[in-house]
């Protein structure tokens, strides 16, 4: 196996309570910055997965945000 691999179980479920929700994917290492956008109506759901690329996200809009850590609430 490569030594670089990077393997997460950590899933996060967000589901727009608003329209419209935006999630940016944003990168690891050096230099964070955005690669990846996702936008969603009302009541679409996103299932999501840290990566290797995938270091952290950015939600923008009225979104529950499922973790195991619990749930947020964003845009009020």
């Amino acid at each position: 196996m490569d030594e670089h691999y990077y393997q997460s179980d950590e899933y996060i479920v967000i589901k727009a309570i608003g329209s419209p929700v935006q999630i940016i994917g944003l990168t690891r290492g050096d230099s964070t910055k955005p690669h990846h956008t996702e936008n969603l109506d009302k009541n679409e759901v996103f299932v999501m997965q840290f990566t290797e690329k995938t270091s952290a996200i950015k939600v923008r809009g009225k979104a529950e945000i499922y973790t195991r850590h619990g749930v947020v609430t964003s845009g009020e």
